[in-house]
């Protein structure tokens, strides 16, 4: 059972843009960014929230090809998920599953279809 919103990415076009925007209109100062990590095909910023390491992570595709840069081109800019922390990952999963949810692993991560969260993917973070 999910207990938190950990996290969610925000895919954008220009990086440097969102950041602008986000500090001079919203009020918001990225921790961390714009850094690129080439393994996951993105450039990404933090925007850290309050004090329990909650954030907003801003992600530019750095190519077409990753999930980011297909889903920027399909649905254009906007949230591209929302991470959940759950106690135990293995037992969300596992009843997640039971219950019908299509789930997607990638790796160690793991994540809940959008098909599933009504236009939303939803991905699963173990926090204790």
């Amino acid at each position: 059972m999910p207990k938190w919103i950990d996290h969610i990415v925000v895919r954008v076009k220009d990086i440097n843009e969102a950041l602008e925007n986000y500090e001079n209109k919203l009020g918001m100062k990225a921790s961390k960014g714009p850094d690129a990590i080439p393994e996951m095909g993105m450039t990404r910023a933090i925007l850290p929230l309050g004090d329990e390491g909650r954030f907003i992570e801003l992600a530019e595709p750095l190519g077409e090809d990753g999930a980011i840069g297909g889903a920027l081109e399909r649905y254009g800019e906007g949230v591209h998920l929302v991470a959940l922390a759950v106690d135990n990952l293995a037992e969300a999963k596992a009843e997640m599953q039971a219950n019908g949810a299509r789930i997607i692993e990638a790796g160690t991560q793991v994540f809940v279809h959008p098909r599933d969260g009504h236009g939303v993917m939803y991905q699963l973070i173990e926090r204790t």
